[in-house]
């Protein structure tokens, strides 16, 4: 298996699985998450695609792509109470519905975790919504812990 940066050619199968985590989103909070929408346009897909402070890495395997990691920069420089740590924030990891439990989640997050520390960054954060308990028993397996938690009352 190979993990590289996306490119332009990798954009159905990216999209494929954006739609199996709005699924998950979805049938999880209906309330929230429509049903049968994009997360992004080709064309917001392929500027972040492009974009280095916005990487995307994919776990290939003789030209499949079988999971992807998306990821941001973000850094508060001169905040008035943060401090001016470097981190890389995974916005989106998913693994093809079809090859999960075949290590390749684990394997995007370690390569993610060498290019963070690469890269200068204090530490890797990512956010997960707690309908998704399969994912939360994932990142919690990686040794993640909680950094902050959003809270809700529906009214």
């Amino acid at each position: 298996m190979l993990i590289r940066r996306a490119t332009d050619n990798d954009l159905n199968k990216i999209n494929d699985l954006l739609q199996q985590v709005l699924t998950v989103h979805h049938n999880g909070r209906p309330d929230l998450f429509k049903k049968g929408t994009k997360k992004y346009t080709d064309g917001e897909l392929l500027e972040i695609i492009a974009d280095d402070s916005r990487p995307i890495f994919v776990a290939e395997n003789n030209g499949e792509v079988l999971g992807y990691a998306f990821c941001v920069f973000q850094q508060h420089l001169n905040n008035n109470i943060l401090t001016d740590v470097k981190t890389l924030y995974i916005d989106d990891l998913c693994v093809d519905e079809q090859k999960r439990g075949l290590h390749i989640g684990s394997a995007l997050y370690e390569f993610v975790l060498g290019f963070a520390k690469q890269s200068g960054c204090y530490n890797v954060t990512l956010n997960v919504w707690t309908c998704n308990q399969s994912a939360l028993k994932f990142y919690e397996k990686l040794g993640l812990i909680p950094q902050k938690i959003g809270m809700e009352k529906i009214l």
